[in-house]
Parts: structure tokens; sequence; C-alpha cells
């Protein structure tokens, strides 16, 4: 890991997260939201990854310090997850990033995973200062973005083969994102399943399509976040 556990506070509640900087010392700002497993050691290695690329990194804790490699626990902790404490970690990470010394611009990306790509989006109608939101396969039935207060780009990547985020229940999020104007491109990718991003579980990880989506991603976040 080249990043390291950092504090931040939220309306009056401190909160902790991994934050990696760039070696250039600064560059636009990026939020990575956890999948339903927490804070893990996987999201911590994205934060890693978009450093390299030359972004400010930054992986709120949602979960408080909780983590877990079992999925009913996992399941337990996301229907658990209390919103309107993730929405003070929202805008307590954008605060943050916004204010920090390597972050040269007003806006900030963020990209989730799971149930993070749903609170990508949540985050992206939350706080105007976020520039771009990435949804990967998001789910999570008691988060539910106010499209209408949209002002940022979506990209989302989305498996063929996917219980949780369904080919119907991308079709119901495009057409509510149409009805509410946002700007946003969608990619499906064939014989891929959910959290085929995640290098730590082989039984679903597609290198290929992986690689594409993170590819896509950072060309993504330059376009919308560096001239911001």
């Amino acid at each position: 890991m080249n990043g390291t556990m950092v504090n931040f506070e939220s309306n009056g509640t401190s909160y902790q997260g991994y934050l990696a900087l760039p070696k250039s010392g600064s560059g636009p700002a990026v939020i990575v939201i956890q999948e339903w497993w927490g804070l893990v050691g996987h999201i911590k290695d994205v934060v890693d990854r978009y450093a390299a690329e030359g972004f400010v990194a930054f992986a709120p804790d949602f979960y408080h310090g909780k983590a877990t490699d079992e999925p009913d626990e996992a399941g337990s902790l996301m229907m658990a997850l209390n919103i309107a404490d993730a929405e003070q970690v929202i805008r307590g990470a954008v605060s943050m990033l916004v204010a920090h010394e390597s972050g040269p611009s007003d806006k900030v990306g963020v990209v989730g995973f799971c149930m993070g790509g749903q609170l990508s989006m949540f985050a992206a109608c939350l706080d105007q200062r976020i520039g771009a939101s990435i949804n990967y396969y998001g789910i999570h039935p008691h988060v539910q973005p106010d499209f209408a207060a949209c002002k940022a780009p979506i990209m989302g990547f989305f498996a063929e083969h996917d219980d949780y985020a369904s080919a119907s229940a991308v079709a119901a999020l495009e057409s509510q994102l149409k009805a509410a104007g946002v700007s946003y491109s969608f990619t499906t990718y064939p014989g891929t399943h959910h959290a085929f991003f995640n290098s730590d579980r082989p039984e679903v990880y597609d290198h290929e399509a992986a690689e594409d989506t993170y590819r896509k991603a950072v060309v993504f976040f330059r376009e919308h976040l560096e001239q911001a």
C-alpha cells in the first residue's frame, strides 16, 4: 500500500479514510467508494492505482472500521448503512479533497463498486462539487439518487450476467437518467458477472473487461476534472 489512513471531519463528526497522493504531489481528486465488503485491501489497491495515474485518490470508510469477506455479513453491513451518515461521509470527503493542498480544482470525481456504484451516483446528486461519477454495477435498495439535482456526467459499467444489477434494472436506470436530462454513457460487458472488476474474487474477475473499464475511467476523469 502506498497511501495512508487519515482522519477527516464532517458536521462535527470524525471519520477515517485511505488517502494516496500522486508522485507529482498534486492532481485532480477522485473519491473511491467501497463495495459491500468495506474498506478492504482491494479498494485501497484501486486508490493506489488512481494515485499512480496522477490523481489525488481517497476512499472514505463508510463502515467505520468494519470489514468482512463473508457475503452474509457484507449484506448485513450494507443493509445497515445509515443513509444520513453516508451523506455526511460524502460531504466531508469532498470538502477534505477540495481543501487539500494537493488538489488544484474545486471539482472532485467519484467512482464506486456494487454498493459504492449506487453511492457514486447518489453523491453526484448530493454535492455539486462532484464533477464526474462512475458507477460499477451499482446496487442498494435504500439509496435513491435525486437525478433531477445531478449536474455531473455519469459513466456506468455493467455485467451481462448479474442478479443484482440486472439488464432490466440497468434499463430502468437509463430511463431515469434520460427523464432527468443527465448526461450518461453505459457499457455492458458480454460474458461477465457482477463484481468483475474485483481481482480479489477470481470466480468472477474478468481481466480484459476490468482493464478496459479502468482505461475508460481514467480518460473520463481527466476529461471532466483536469480543466475544472
